[in-house]
């Protein structure tokens, strides 16, 4: 029951409304009306009461997407909320553009419907759908041709909407505006004077569309005009003839030009292919290489100017067009010379090898010089180095002559790289070199050189027969034969006896060795010459002086020549008793043949009987009286003096001395010295000496006497022929000197007796003939000769001054 006074009462409802939807009240507005503007007052258009718009609940039901409009409550005026659009309301096609709503009241339900008209204002310009028009003619296109350009829209309807076209000034275009079936207007491009794509191949207008608004509107678009190309242009080179210049010796694949040829035309019309002509010769083809895209010419085969100078050849440009046309050009490539070619030395002759002697300005080698290269490539130039002892000398044109400029030394330089190199004028210059070696042959121009020009060599005497001296080298810078030397000693006689007696060489090595012993005390010293001799033809030679010098040694003993004594005896001496204090008692005297060194001798008592009785002068052997004899003082006094001499080790020899004191009557002092000539000639020391003296000439004549008997059965030695190198001197005991100086009192003691009262020196020894002697104990222009070959010969000394001392 309730479900149904529903339905009944929707009924009634729906009857109500359907009564007030029958009446539809019209309002017109234009379009873009403001926010806020006025259409209507709904409330006086539909007799409704202002004050009850509120309380019955009015309101606006808009049939739309947005809500444009809204009712004032209050005053019942509807408004716009929002600015209306036609054009997006409505579409294009309708004539007519209503916006629909409807009023609403309750109680009591009322609906009211209003039809909103927009009206259309000229709001919108027209547009074109494109902003460029891109049309594509070609050049060959008649006049009148027409070209169909796309229309503008305008969205607004009726007078507001397109009206007619514009386009800009052109000589070649103009237009003609068309209306379509549906009103719309649009336009024909039309060709009016033909094209020419080589002179203007776009050509750009402005088409203008304008509407039938109050004002006008109007929008415009681009028509680009792409004038299309047709093969009516041939390929045209820069230049139609080239002169290309290159290098020869280029890398493959270098460039040697690039053609270029142009083609008005465009697209395959302007497409250029590059080719060969027939009139190019293959050598050309073969050598270079044409890119038949590019038109670039890259070497392709070795450039040398030695072999070909110049290329001739054509190429051809082709367009691909339908129909192709073609252009061409003549290229001469000339190739330039580069310094490319080294120079070249050929040696037509060399001497080697040549002796170092060889003549100055002798011609040695001949060259001959060359360049392939062209100008100052091909001027070459020949040297040798600075330093060298050569020149070049031109004989002829690119020939030389090298010459010895210098004299030559084989032992300073033995051969000679001689370098020839022979350099261009290119740039950068290029050179070449050839080195020969000259070999100098040796020549005997060099004499033995010892590195001393004088050799002291020191023997010690009593050496050993064949001991090694001195090693005495020279040298030779020559070679072979010219530098093997032979040494010998070159001969002198001293005293009958030639120095190969005494010393031997190695004729190879020039070792030198003694054939004999030496005793210093007979020979001190040697000189002689050895002489270097080489192989060379002739032979050269130089020499050397030796210098031999005996070193003594310590091997003779000190001899006591005073007192004299037997061998073994004891040597007997009276003394007076009244000896006084410091008196002189006796005199040691000892001689040593050795050397100064050697020969000094110290004197001491070996052993005394009473040693406050005497002193001894340890130098020159004096025993004195230390205090005068006392009565308790022994008779006999036995003493035992050592005489040392000063070698080392030292060797010495004794005397034994026994005295005995005597009583003797005094004199007066008066009467001694009456006498004083026969006191000074005959006192006790005097005595001494001439006993000393006496006993020395004795065994001196005993030993003169053995010698003269030896001598005499030794048979006359020959004159030797010079030894071998290894012989040896047998005759030990042969004495050689040249001179001989006595040093000391002891050794002319030992060969001489001095008679001092007559003034005659007796020989004690036999003397070498021809010697000579300088004796110190002689005055000093006393010369001595010797005048007789026997051991028992006297020597006359004359004397220049006026005494003589002892």
């Amino acid at each position: 029951m309730s479900s149904f006074k529903r339905y009944v009462l929707l009924a009634v409802i729906f009857s109500s409304v359907y009564s007030v939807w029958a009446s539809v009240t019209h309002y017109s507005i234009p379009e873009e009306m403001k926010e806020g503007s006025v259409v209507a007052n709904l409330a006086t258009d539909l007799s409704l009461d202002v004050k009850s718009l509120g309380k019955r609940k009015m309101r606006l039901d808009l049939i739309a997407n947005k809500k444009y409009l809204d009712v004032n409550k209050e005053t019942g005026e509807l408004y716009v909320v929002e600015k209306i659009d036609r054009e997006y309301l409505c579409t294009k096609t309708l004539t007519v553009c209503y916006l629909k709503m409807e009023v609403i009241l309750e109680n009591p339900l009322r609906i009211f419907n209003i039809e909103l008209e927009i009206l259309d204002i000229n709001d919108n310009a027209p547009q074109f759908r494109r902003d460029a028009i891109h049309l594509d003619i070609s050049e060959s296109t008649p006049t009148g041709e027409r070209f169909s350009l796309s229309n503008a829209v305008d969205p607004d309807v009726g007078s507001n909407s397109v009206k007619t076209y514009h386009l800009s000034e052109s000589e070649q275009f103009t237009i003609e505006v068309q209306t379509g079936r549906d009103g719309s207007k649009f336009a024909d491009l039309i060709l009016k004077q033909t094209l020419d794509r080589e002179k203007q191949a776009v050509h750009n207008l402005i088409l203008t569309a304008v509407d039938g608004g109050t004002p006008a509107r109007s929008g415009t678009a681009s028509v680009i005009v792409h004038v299309l190309d047709t093969n009516d242009n041939p390929p045209i080179f820069d230049q139609s003839i080239y002169n290309v210049k290159i290098m020869e010796n280029s890398p493959i694949g270098s460039l040697v030009i690039d053609l270029n040829a142009t083609d008005l035309d465009e697209g395959l019309n302007s497409d250029i292919s590059y080719s060969y002509s027939l009139y190019t010769s293959e050598k050309t083809q073969e050598t270079f290489n044409l890119n038949p895209a590019t038109g670039e010419i890259t070497v392709k085969g070795m450039l040398n100017y030695e072999h070909f100078r110049i290329y001739d050849m054509e190429v051809i440009a082709a367009d691909k067009g339908a129909t192709s046309l073609t252009g061409q050009c003549t290229i001469k490539i000339l190739v330039e010379d580069m310094n490319d070619n080294h120079p070249e030395i050929s040696i037509k002759s060399f001497q080697s090898p040549v002796t170092e002697n060889i003549e100055l300005d002798t011609v040695i080698a001949v060259v001959s010089v060359s360049d392939k290269d062209s100008g100052d490539n091909g001027i070459v130039d020949l040297h040798i180095p600075d330093n060298m002892p050569f020149k070049l000398r031109e004989s002829s044109d690119n020939y030389y002559e090298l010459v010895v400029s210098e004299p030559l030394d084989r032992e300073k330089v033995p051969e000679y790289d001689i370098t020839f190199t022979v350099t261009d004028r290119g740039s950068p210059p290029l050179s070449d070199n050839e080195t020969m070696t000259l070999e100098l042959l040796d020549v005997n121009d060099n004499v033995p050189q010892f590195p001393q020009s004088f050799y002291t060599i020191r023997v010690m005497e009593n050496n050993a027969p064949g001991a090694l001296l001195s090693s005495l080298t020279a040298f030779d810078p020559d070679l072979h034969e010219n530098q093997y030397l032979v040494y010998f000693i070159i001969e002198k006689e001293i005293a009958n006896t030639s120095m190969s007696m005494l010393f031997s060489i190695n004729p190879e090595n020039g070792n030198l060795y003694a054939l004999k012993t030496f005793d210093y005390e007979i020979e001190k010293e040697f000189l002689f010459h050895i002489e270097a001799r080489d192989s060379g033809s002739p032979p050269l030679s130089s020499n050397v002086t030796i210098h031999i010098i005996i070193v003594d040694q310590n091997d003779n003993a000190p001899v006591i020549v005073s007192p004299w004594r037997a061998h073994g005896s004891v040597v007997e001496e009276k003394i007076p008793r009244s000896t006084d204090k410091g008196s002189l008692v006796a005199k040691v005297i000892a001689l040593d043949t050795d050397s100064v060194h050697n020969s000094r001798i110290t004197y001491q008592f070996l052993q005394v009987t009473d040693a406050t009785l005497f002193s001894l002068d340890q130098y020159n052997g004096e025993i004195r009286t230390m205090r005068m004899f006392s009565y308790r003082d022994p008779r006999h006094q036995r003493l035992v003096v050592v005489a040392k001499d000063n070698g080392e080790p030292a060797l010495s020899a004794t005397v034994t001395i026994s005295l005995t004191t005597m009583e003797t009557a005094v004199k007066a002092y008066s009467d001694m010295t009456e006498e004083p000539l026969e006191y000074d000639i005959f006192s006790d020391i005097n005595l001494y000496l001439v006993i000393g003296l006496g006993s020395v000439s004795f065994l001196l004549l005993i030993t003169i006497l053995v010698t003269i008997v030896i001598k005499c059965q030794k048979p006359k030695p020959s004159k030797a022929a010079p030894p071998s190198r290894n012989s040896v001197i047998s005759e030990r005991n042969s004495t050689i000197a040249d001179s001989t100086l006595v040093s000391n009192d002891a050794y002319w003691y030992s060969l001489f007796l001095a008679e001092t009262r007559k003034g005659k020196l007796v020989v004690r020894q036999p003397l070498p003939k021809g010697s000579r002697y300088i004796v110190s104990s002689i005055p000093r222009g006393t010369g001595l000769t010797d005048t007789s070959d026997s051991a028992a010969s006297t020597l006359q000394a004359s004397t220049t001054s006026s005494s003589s001392s002892t």
